[in-house]
């Protein structure tokens, strides 16, 4: 059942956020995003959903409110700022590589000065609370005071909110309405990969470079020769693969070549989960990496969600989404607040 609340989703990738916002039954009008790789997965599965592709350091708040079809100040609107955080992750990334996304934060502050909207959802990695004026978290903050915004933020631990993995995250909500901010409910669960993947959860056995043709997606990469060896002697529940220990560490990559454990949480699904070189991404037991299937389900995608392009830009939708669970949990926080 949907409200009077709608919401755009600005940085909304292959739609995590958004699909969490429907569900909590809030009414996204919009998603921007600069890939047009996006666009046809946000569309497919956010009915009646408008995907925006535009770079936002040149899209005009002029431009936008066109676009979209919105006023200023109407208490209604929310407004989702989920931008990339590779600048500012503690994941190794190429720091110039990302500088353009060092400043994201300060573009969407730019539509929430000019548009006033009811609501201000915020959600990225912690580095931009520990760098508050370079994030642009210290500007987004005043302009919040100048108009007259209650916000509360905090880091969360995503486990705790229903979803499979250990990872925090910085989330913000603001309000220019008088009245509580209710945070995202507590899981009374703390779930681990066993709870999501495996047989029992609708995941056949399978091995690497398996091509799986229908819109399930239970694909996963191919492994060389090598590899496979460095898989296969990688018992179940090993922290580390033997064989690679010394090179890795040497290299820095200390969470490479691992396997999953069933009864931990995941890791962090990063854009490259599906390759077994770039972080804990051994099935917990079979000799492969995790499926795109099985790392959007990690990520609390649903099942029937489907992703459309090649293993690249699919990699990249899972990986920078707002896990839609912890998405829903933050929309129906808005929506009782909202309705009281």
């Amino acid at each position: 059942m949907s409200s009077f609340l709608k919401a755009i989703d600005f940085f909304c990738s292959g739609g995590g956020m958004t699909s969490g916002f429907i569900k909590a039954g809030i009414n996204v009008i919009a998603g921007i995003d600069i890939d047009i790789n996006c666009k046809e997965t946000y569309e497919k599965n956010n009915k009646n959903v408008k995907f925006i592709c535009k770079d936002i350091f040149e899209y005009r708040e002029e431009d936008f409110q066109k676009d979209v079809n919105i006023k200023k100040k109407d208490d209604n609107m929310v407004f989702i700022g989920c931008s990339p955080c590779q600048y500012w992750s503690i994941i190794n990334t190429n720091k110039k590589k990302a500088e353009k996304s060092k400043n994201l934060l300060k573009e969407f502050t730019r539509f929430v000065k000019f548009f006033e909207p009811g609501y201000v959802v915020v959600e990225n990695v912690p580095g931009i609370s520990k760098n508050k004026i370079e994030s642009g978290l210290k500007y987004l903050l005043d302009v919040f005071s100048k108009l007259g915004y209650s916000y509360s933020y905090d880091i969360y631990n995503l486990n705790e909110y229903g979803i499979p993995k250990n990872r925090k995250r910085f989330s913000l909500i603001a309000t220019r309405l008088r009245h509580n901010i209710i945070l995202p409910e507590k899981s009374n669960e703390r779930y681990t990969v066993r709870d999501f993947l495996g047989v029992k959860n609708g995941f056949k056995k399978i091995g690497a470079n398996h091509i799986d043709k229908t819109e399930f997606n239970h694909t996963t990469s191919k492994l060389s020769q090598e590899n496979l060896e460095v898989v296969c002697n990688t018992p179940v529940g090993s922290e580390i693969s033997y064989k690679k220990r010394s090179f890795y560490m040497k290299q820095g990559f200390k969470d490479s070549y691992c396997r999953m454990f069933w009864d931990k949480p995941s890791p962090t699904i990063t854009t490259k989960f599906y390759s077994i070189s770039n972080g804990r991404f051994i099935h917990p037991e079979e000799n492969r990496g995790i499926s795109i299937r099985e790392g959007a389900t990690l990520q609390t995608f649903p099942k029937e969600y489907v992703f459309y392009g090649n293993k690249t830009h699919v990699g990249k939708m899972i990986g920078n989404a707002v896990p839609p669970e912890f998405a829903y949990r933050i929309g129906k926080g808005i929506l009782s607040a909202y309705e009281k």
